[in-house]
């Protein structure tokens, strides 16, 4: 039988913290977004700094972190490029941490990137709705009653029978860069007759800055006006995260983890499934720049993306911990 204890209480929530694993998949034709981590890359990477499952539940952190009460001895990691004080002395993040009953963990500002990732050792447990433990705000479903943190929260987590002996750490070559000037992939769309070729150009060759109007659902770019070539309404058809949208406006609209399932909208282009967590850590006023490739390279890439995990795995660097 599964132990569960009290892990966090929370103290102060941070500006936008949520509860997010991968995400629910299978539920789009349900009208169910996939939700998850913005930068499943991080948070993945904090999952097996704590020896956990990938899919295991943690805390996404966006922008300015949370204050938390450790109720119960825990063994964590912490992985984005934020400030990390616990019992107010900086910590480290990109490596197991052990924490105590009575503990103070605080975060700061993320310096670069939008967001940072806590995992604690044996996940996060609040109820899983179809599959996924992963908040869904406009929904309500997931995370804590589907919402994101509040003062006085208690998060719990499920028991680590057996603590981790030592510490891991990633190796500073492997530690992400998070660019305030971005670069993607994209795939071409099916729907490029709605758009002329100097439109399409226009979207292959300038940069494009992410406005204030950004969150987990999408991202709206300003830049170069992107053509189109016929009325822009269409039968609305599927969106999936990484799909690139263009509204009568000629400003793209990237659409992320808390997506709509459909639109009407005339897509340009997807970003690849490989950078899809790249452009997680985008903020208001970064700058992306959008590179055509094929499909064939879309599929190599992710395979390569995948492969990437247990190629960091086998690198991290190991030393014994006092527990």
């Amino acid at each position: 039988m599964t132990t569960l204890m009290k892990l966090f209480r929370v103290v102060k929530p941070g500006f936008f913290t949520t509860v997010q694993d991968l995400g629910r998949q299978g539920f789009l034709r349900f009208g169910v977004p996939v939700s998850g981590a913005m930068d499943d890359f991080s948070l993945q990477l904090a999952n097996m700094l704590v020896k956990n499952d990938s899919n295991d539940a943690g805390l996404e952190i966006t922008m300015l972190g949370p204050e938390l009460e450790v109720l119960d001895d825990a063994q964590i990691a912490v992985t984005g490029n934020i400030s990390l004080r616990i019992n107010g002395r900086d910590s480290e993040v990109w490596r197991t941490l052990t924490v105590k009953g009575g503990d103070a963990i605080s975060f700061g500002k993320v310096r670069t990137g939008c967001r940072a990732y806590l995992a604690v050792r044996g996940g996060i447990n609040v109820p899983a709705v179809l599959g996924s433990r992963s908040t869904y705000v406009r929904g309500e479903i997931g995370g804590i009653e589907g919402r994101q943190l509040r003062i006085g929260d208690c998060i719990e987590g499920f028991d680590a029978v057996h603590p981790i002996d030592y510490c891991l750490s990633l190796p500073m070559d492997r530690i992400p860069d998070f660019s305030a000037e971005i670069d993607v992939d994209v795939v071409l769309g099916s729907q490029l007759e709605s758009f002329t070729e100097e439109g399409i150009k226009a979207f292959l060759s300038n940069p494009y800055v992410i406005t204030v109007e950004a969150d987990r659902m999408g991202y709206r770019l300003e830049g170069a006006l992107i053509e189109h070539s016929e009325r822009v309404d269409t039968i609305s058809d599927a969106i999936l995260p990484g799909s690139v949208q263009v509204p009568a406006s000629g400003k793209p609209i990237v659409t992320m983890r808390d997506a709509q399932t459909t639109g009407g909208y005339p897509k340009i282009a997807a970003v690849v499934s490989a950078d899809l967590h790249v452009l997680g850590q985008a903020k208001p006023g970064d700058k992306v720049c959008f590179h055509e490739t094929t499909l064939s390279e879309a599929h190599r890439r992710l395979l390569e993306y995948k492969k990437l995990f247990r190629l960091i795995e086998a690198n991290f660097h190991r030393r014994f911990l006092t527990i």
